[in-house]
Parts: structure tokens; C-alpha cells; sequence
């Protein structure tokens, strides 16, 4: 006979890691995964016993942030950011805007720090994302120091995230000065880096508003390259 209890496990991970405890006690002979769907995703049944457990796989629709990283109430990547932000929203897809300005957050002293209550609402909001985008100004050649930090206070939060990046300089001669901060994400933390990311510097914009048309396509391209990939690896 079959026990169907209201059972319903968030991804293939976590089927994963519940299968592998119930291994321990029983042997497993087969598991039906349905899709919401009604499509059987695989065909396996643990047995305990006489008994066997049904098992209903939920997909969850991916989930996207937009985090802004700049202090400046004048910021230009801030710009950049809400447009993928509104793009992303035109796409019906669940997305999240945070601006990390409006946090109040600690320098990391890899300490108290990740008891702030800012930092913890940041890291849970990069944590339940599943493809990222990061606006950032680039200052001295590099990514702005506060979006170092923001990875800092996060940590671990970013393993195996799909991550794009909007930048915003000065001049023209920065537009490598993303390459370190993304291989920091790869190397440490798995992301996948989609490989488009957007450079814009101040003759694109005017006021509020994003002005050069080749920036505004190349940030909704990126937009859409971000859903692209992380349905691709979260379907």
C-alpha cells in the first residue's frame, strides 16, 4: 500500500538530502517525483516495511535579486539597476530590489558584524535568490569597496548563485574592473558569471534617466541573459 502524507520538498536537493536520511532506516527501492505538471520526474519508491512513501517534487519559479551597491544618492549604477530591476518585473518573474544604502550595514570584521540585523536581512535576501544582479560604480579602477564588503558580510550565501553585473565609471579605461570581484565569486563561492555584463559611463545618462539607447539595450539584454541562464541551471 501507499502512505501519500502532505509531503513536498522545495528542489531536487532537497529530495536529495531526505532520501539520503531515510536511507539510514529503510531500503529504497523506487521514488515518484510529480511535477506540478502531472509529468513523473523520476521513478523511485523507498519502502519501510509493507509500507512505501510517495514523494510530490514542488518546482519553484527561480527567484531574482537586484542589489544596488552604491552610497551615492546621485548614483548612475544605481540607475542601471532599476532599469534590469523594472525589466526583470515586465518579465513577470519573482524579482527583489535592495539598495544597500538604505541598510545601515557594519563593515565586516568577520565577527559581530554578521549579527547586525542589516547584514542578516541581506544575507537572507542573497541566500533565497537564485540569479543576482549587482549594480556597482567602479571607483580607482576597481569595483567600489562596498560591494566588497556586501560579499563579505554575505559569505557563503552566494555559493552556486547565477550572477550578472551592471557598472558605472567615470571614463572609459575601467571596463575590466569587474573581472577580479567576479572571479573572487567564482573561485570562492561557485556562481556562474553570465557572460554579458553592462558599462556605462556618465555621457549615458541625463538626470534620472538612461540616455544612450545602446545602454539601455545591453542592460535589458543582461536582464534577460540572468533569467536565461538561471532557469537553464535551476529547471
Amino acid at each position: 500500500m501507499f502512505l501519500e502524507p502532505n509531503l513536498e520538498l522545495q528542489s531536487a536537493k532537497s529530495m536529495r538530502i531526505w532520501l539520503w536520511s531515510l536511507s539510514l532506516q529503510s531500503r529504497i527501492h523506487n521514488i515518484t517525483c510529480v511535477r506540478n505538471d502531472g509529468r513523473r520526474v523520476e521513478q523511485r519508491i523507498a519502502a519501510i516495511g509493507n509500507f512505501a512513501l510517495r514523494v510530490k517534487v514542488r518546482q519553484t519559479m527561480p527567484k531574482f535579486l537586484v542589489i544596488s551597491t552604491s552610497g551615492n544618492p546621485d548614483s548612475n549604477s544605481r540607475r542601471m539597476g532599476r532599469m534590469a530591476f523594472k525589466h526583470l518585473q515586465k518579465r513577470r518573474v519573482d524579482c527583489e530590489w535592495i539598495d544597500i544604502s538604505d541598510l545601515d550595514l557594519p563593515l565586516c570584521d568577520a565577527d559581530k558584524c554578521y549579527l547586525n540585523p542589516a547584514a542578516q536581512k541581506l544575507n537572507k535576501a542573497v541566500e533565497s535568490a537564485d540569479g543576482i544582479m549587482i549594480a556597482a560604480p567602479v571607483y580607482n579602477y576597481d569595483v567600489a569597496a562596498a560591494a566588497k564588503n556586501m560579499i563579505e558580510l554575505t559569505g557563503s550565501s552566494w555559493e552556486e548563485k547565477v550572477v550578472g553585473f551592471l557598472c558605472a565609471a567615470g571614463g572609459t579605461s575601467s571596463y575590466m574592473a569587474v573581472m577580479a570581484y567576479a572571479n573572487s565569486l567564482m573561485l570562492d563561492f561557485r556562481t556562474v558569471i553570465i557572460p554579458r555584463f553592462v558599462y556605462a559611463t556618465g555621457d549615458s545618462f541625463d538626470g534620472d534617466e538612461v540616455t544612450d539607447k545602446k545602454v539601455v539595450t545591453r542592460i535589458e539584454q543582461a536582464a534577460d541573459e540572468l533569467i536565461r541562464f538561471t532557469e537553464a541551471l535551476r529547471g
